[in-house]
């Protein structure tokens, strides 16, 4: 009897070693990003609102948009590592706010494909949800598989396109867009008194106002192409850069 548990608990440790250790820094983000707690969103923007409040709407009043605004747009840039604050009162048009370093964004140039390839997705998405008690400080979903990534995977048999995708706080990223938790303080609150509903996500692989593809870069999938002329085209709505 004994020597068949330790046969037992050897194979169960060896195929933890074999199998999960490569995964380890995933299995930690995705346990920290899901972690439960006892905040509420609500309860976050009691903690943090003060201090946000003095760092944002100086900048909001500078720049002729109520705070918080009607509507937002996060563009994240990747090779930049730029996070673009833009945002409008009701019926005008969206002006720069602010923007921050990304700290971390793990993976290169290139939508993200499959669960555990720790790519920042590249796309068009919103905010799905917001966790204040997230080991990362403070996270929000963004709709990552969305319908484009669905369609895109089922036509290249690509069963698990991964998901939990968050901007959140700290400086690690697997896949995730890493902000710092000052900054995650900022864009939280923000989501949180304008409504996470009204806030649309770019995730651009590089500033298409400014730049294209790096030559030499070939993109096989006629897909993928498309994409990025419709990320241009979103990214190139966005014209005010002072």
């Amino acid at each position: 009897m004994i020597n068949r548990r330790f046969l037992l608990v050897s194979l169960i440790l060896v195929f933890a070693i074999v199998f999960l250790f490569p995964y380890k820094n995933i299995l930690k983000e995705y346990i920290g990003l899901k972690m439960a707690g006892k905040k509420t969103v609500s309860d976050r923007v009691t903690e943090f609102g003060p201090f946000v409040d003095q760092r944002l709407s100086p900048l909001f009043l500078k720049k002729g948009v109520q705070y918080p605004p009607n509507e937002i747009v996060f563009i994240a840039l990747k090779t930049e590592r730029i996070f673009e604050v833009y945002a409008n009162n009701l019926g005008e048009k969206f002006k720069k706010i602010c923007s921050y370093p990304i700290l971390a964004a793990s993976g290169k140039i290139g939508p993200k494909l499959r669960e555990g390839d720790r790519q920042v997705p590249e796309g068009i998405y919103k905010i799905e949800s917001m966790n204040p008690n997230s080991l990362y400080h403070l996270s929000m979903k963004i709709s990552y598989p969305n319908d484009f990534d669905k369609k895109i995977a089922q036509i290249e048999n690509r069963h698990n396109p991964g998901g939990d995708i968050m901007i959140h706080g700290n400086q690690l990223s697997i896949g995730c867009i890493a902000m710092g938790d000052e900054a995650s303080e900022d864009l939280f609150v923000l989501a949180a008194k304008t409504g996470y509903d009204r806030i649309k996500v770019i995730i651009s692989p590089i500033d298409f106002r400014d730049y294209s593809l790096p030559e030499g870069m070939i993109v096989k999938q006629t897909w993928v192409n498309d994409l990025y002329e419709e990320i241009k085209n979103e990214i190139k709505k966005y014209e005010d850069r002072i």
